[in-house]
């Protein structure tokens, strides 16, 4: 290899152990150690294991990096610390790549591509055995005494796909992508093992983030089945319902039968949509000035209503978030901001360590823990890699992600962790590039997303009917039109409301969306508009080009990282303004957005900067109505209006 090109270390653990047992009876039962590396070498994958002698080992060092918030967190360093040993394994004075191993018939180096399976055998710790697709020899098993299989394994998964054989749960099965890098969680849709339909019903979280990211044409036939289509032609194909969504994703009974006693939203005139504007993101100095000499922020409606017309500038952000969030209260001082943080500081670190000081031996006793921890390192792993902040391998951005999940875990051991929660800690840590404010703060977004991640799924089904009760409001033909491709569920906005549209949006735009969200401005439930505003912006272009089921579905997910923010908040807001105006609203439809109480919530006039409604209006806590995503509300028979009655419930 030239000088120019030196290969890259891709992973590296000290001590994995091969079992010698060759015909000489002095090397029976003869423990082998060495490191056993992934390396970039030439645009190729090669992992190699080499023996190495205990004594030459030298003794990591490591790169401590703390960030110093307020002195009195110097009593939690230990626990605060982010570390990562610096190894060099068998060093003779020069860079690990560069020494000279001690030669040893027992080591080997392999392309990973040339892969055919790995099985996994547990025997009081993890044993590796490869197997090759054209193996000249068999290779040694490895033995993971001290630990590192699974990191070794979620390596490889950058690189290669493995799948779990669907005869034997101790045997992955090995298959090279097309590009390098690809990784199996974006390849769901590809694995003709098992269909849509049984990914779903097994975890549809990981199917909804994962599967959807690349759509197939069997989609369609993974929704009907070889029963249903042996039984009746393409056209004829039974409604959703009929194919198991309901069972699918539990507690996503829809019924479609309109039932006697509930209001129909027949076609309306909702009359003009207005013209709106937007404008510049709030600045620092403006954020100052609504701040009085001991820290109390003045004007909150109106300031709400800024950060909601514009958002705010990168600088104000990691303070102004923790308003927003409800992490600090609106009229607190500099003083009572500072014990508060003083407190939550202290409370953070009990939590972390009480994970933290679990022994292996305990962790080998509590399943819960254990499987919390495997999915929240395998997630942590494939969250905003090209983000600045976690892209790399030894990035402290990925500790702190992994550390902050893990103490979630003890601060909600119901919920636990569930596969999407990463994707809305990511963009709160990057802003606050301190754990601590980063976790009270995703502490308090995830009082108002609890139910998305709730095994019953409620928050989800009842999302999804709200949505389609506006859609068929605003757009009846359109509604129509997706009913009858067997999309009038919106199922394929599921991963749009699960996280808040983290994959679909730039992350600058992830982050103004956010924000501008947190303000409970203009209505409630504001997140529902800007998936109609989207929906609006697409519809002329499904209905001419007449999509069917899987033509919606792979453009809607098409759409990821195409999506204009300024203009989607633009029409939401025009949108929410065109529902407010009509007379005769169906009641449905005041429960969803809140117009029924409007106390709660400060009118926005249709020019930039009207007055407010209610300058006194009260500030919402955590887990209010205004934040909700309307999980808690189940309607019942409501009164009739104008003799109209609406059909869709929770």
């Amino acid at each position: 290899m030239s000088a120019d090109t030196p290969p890259k270390v891709l992973f590296e653990h000290e001590g994995v152990f091969i079992h010698a047992n060759t015909e000489d009876s002095e090397e029976q039962d003869l423990l082998v150690s060495g490191f056993l590396r992934i390396i970039d070498k030439d645009s190729s994958s090669v992992m190699e294991w080499a023996y190495c002698p205990g004594e030459e080992r030298s003794s990591p060092q490591q790169a401590v990096v703390l960030e110093q918030q307020q002195s009195y967190e110097t009593e939690w360093d230990m626990i605060n610390a982010v570390s990562f040993p610096k190894r060099k394994p068998c060093s003779n004075g020069e860079g690990a790549l560069n020494h000279t191993h001690e030669k040893s018939k027992w080591s080997f180096t392999f392309s990973v591509w040339d892969l055919r399976s790995i099985t996994v055998k547990e025997e009081g710790w993890s044993r590796l055995v490869f197997g090759m697709k054209e193996p000249p020899t068999s290779l040694p098993s490895l033995h993971f005494h001290q630990g590192g299989s699974e990191g070794f394994l979620d390596c490889l998964r950058r690189y290669i796909i493995i799948t779990e054989a669907p005869d034997d749960e101790t045997c992955l099965l090995v298959s090279t992508p097309n590009r390098a890098l690809s990784q199996s969680f974006e390849n769901l849709l590809d694995d003709n093992n098992y269909g849509l339909v049984t990914k779903l019903k097994k975890d549809p979280y990981v199917t909804t983030l994962g599967g959807f990211s690349k759509v197939t044409n069997y989609i369609f036939d993974a929704f009907r089945g070889p029963e249903l289509e042996q039984r009746q032609p393409h056209e004829e194909v039974a409604d959703l319902d009929i194919l198991g969504l309901g069972e699918v994703i539990p507690g996503l009974e829809i019924n479609q039968q309109e039932e006697p006693g509930f209001e129909v939203i027949t076609r309306m005139d909702l009359g003009a949509r207005p013209e709106v504007t937007r404008r510049e993101p709030l600045s620092a100095e403006d954020w100052a000035k609504h701040q009085d000499q001991e820290g109390r922020v003045k004007n909150v409606p109106q300031l709400k209503k800024i950060i909601f017309k514009g958002g705010l500038c990168h600088a104000v952000r990691k303070e102004a978030w923790k308003f927003l969030l409800g992490y600090y209260t609106w009229d607190s001082t500099y003083d009572e901001r500072k014990g508060q943080q003083r407190r939550k500081t202290d409370e953070y670190f009990r939590m972390k360590l009480q994970w933290k000081s679990v022994s292996e031996e305990q962790e080998r006793r509590n399943s819960r823990l254990r499987d919390c921890r495997s999915l929240i390192e395998k997630d942590v792993n494939r969250t905003d890699r090209t983000n600045r902040f976690y892209e790399g391998i030894d990035n402290p951005g990925l500790v702190l992600l992994h550390d902050v999940l893990m103490t979630y875990c003890m601060y909600d051991f119901d919920l636990g962790y569930v596969q999407g929660m990463s994707d809305l800690l990511s963009p709160i840590l990057y802003v606050m590039d301190n754990e601590v404010d980063a976790f009270w703060c995703f502490v308090s977004f995830m009082d108002q997303m609890h139910q998305n991640f709730e095994e019953p799924m409620q928050g989800m089904k009842t999302q999804l009917i709200q949505l389609s009760t506006l859609l068929r409001l605003l757009d009846l033909a359109f509604w129509n039109y997706l009913e009858s491709q067997d999309s009038g569920y919106l199922y394929f906005c599921f991963r749009w409301l699960l996280i808040r549209f983290k994959r679909e949006l730039s992350y600058p735009d992830v982050l103004r969306l956010w924000e501008v969200i947190w303000t409970g401005l203009p209505c409630q439930n504001f997140h529902l508009l800007v998936c109609c505003a989207i929906l609006d912006s697409e519809k002329r272009k499904i209905m001419e080009e007449n999509y069917g089921f899987n033509e919606i579905l792979k453009h809607i997910n098409d759409l990821s990282m195409k999506l204009d923010i300024e203009e989607i908040l633009q029409k939401s807001e025009a949108i929410c303004m065109q529902i407010r105006s009509c007379k005769d609203l169906p009641h449905s439809i005041s429960e969803i957005l809140g117009f029924n109480t409007e106390s709660e919530f400060p009118r926005l006039e249709g020019r930039e900067f009207g007055t407010l409604d209610s300058p006194q209006s009260p500030i919402p806590t955590q887990r209010q109505e205004v934040f909700s995503n309307g999980h808690n509300r189940h309607y019942r028979e409501p009164p009739t209006h104008n003799g109209c009655k609406v059909s869709f419930i929770s």
